[in-house]
């Protein structure tokens, strides 16, 4: 019995005082998980990242403390490190999609190649961006469908962010009949430019002579709008140019095909010459 007691209290000294360290770590774990979030908030970091990030200190803290509460009691924390280690791996090679996506998620709230509202284009996919996780990217279309795609897609592939810069040009091709004349034609553009609503003075609106096409010569009308206005401004732009064209009496050629019946070329004895290809056999003896 007296052998019992110096044991129960070594023990309950050593139990006291891991609950104390472990409710000082978990303390001084909120602290510095709520320091860190804050900072990097004032940082102007991305809330899902510094949320992430202050998680990940959390938990260090507690498990650093945990082992420390291990080593109280005499337990060999190297092995149980090892042991942590090794089961780290194996969920870390089952998860490997997975992780690959958390490490993409965080690099893209790193970088910030877009921000929640852009309009994106990206593995054959174009939405503008609801929501950036650490798992996925959520993208709602113009036809109001949810599209969601792994960040590690988004992070490995060519992304185009359409609506990264305030302003946008619009580009109007067309084709004008070779029978207009050239400067009729240019000042039957230019007049629709005047007519094209919510573009932006500067850059200069241009009409530009592109190049002389099979049954066309073809033009484009260069203007500038603010991002948000760039489809209002391409029908505006369109509609304009049909119409000055039209009052000008300046045609829009369309492709044609002529069809020629064999009946009436055979009337007429005129034969119609079709790939031959000669063919020589030679027999050996």
């Amino acid at each position: 019995m007296d052998n019992i007691w110096p044991l129960v209290t070594t023990y309950a000294i050593r139990i006291v005082g891991v609950i104390a360290l472990f409710g000082v770590a978990w303390y001084l774990a909120g602290r510095v998980g709520g320091m860190i979030e804050k900072g990097l908030k004032k940082a102007s970091f991305d809330a899902t990242l510094s949320r992430f990030l202050s998680n990940v200190a959390r938990w260090l803290i507690i498990i650093m403390a945990l082992l420390a509460c291990l080593g109280v009691f005499g337990i060999e924390t190297t092995s149980f490190a090892a042991l942590i280690g090794a089961a780290g791996l194996a969920i870390g090679l089952g998860f490997q999609g997975s992780l690959s996506n958390v490490a993409a998620g965080i690099m893209l709230l790193i970088f910030r190649p877009f921000r929640v509202g852009d309009v994106i284009s990206v593995g054959g996919n174009s939405g503008k961006v609801d929501e950036l996780s650490l798992f996925t990217t959520h993208l709602d279309t113009p036809d109001n469908r949810r599209i969601i795609v792994p960040n590690s897609v988004i992070f490995g592939a060519t992304l185009e962010n359409v609506t990264h810069h305030p302003t946008r040009r619009v580009d109007v091709n067309v084709g004008c009949s070779y029978d207009a004349e050239l400067d009729a034609t240019r000042a039957a553009l230019e007049g629709a430019v005047k007519q094209i609503a919510k573009m932006n003075a500067e850059p200069a609106p241009q009409v530009v002579l592109v190049s002389l096409g099979d049954s066309a010569v073809n033009w484009t009308v260069l203007v500038w709008c603010q991002t948000p206005d760039y489809f209002t401004v391409l029908e505006s732009a369109v509609g304009a140019v049909k119409r000055a064209l039209d009052g000008a009496k300046i045609s829009i050629p369309y492709p044609q095909m002529d069809v020629h019946l064999r009946r009436a070329l055979d009337g007429a004895k005129i034969s119609i010459p079709y790939p031959q290809m000669d063919v020589h056999l030679s027999q050996k003896s």
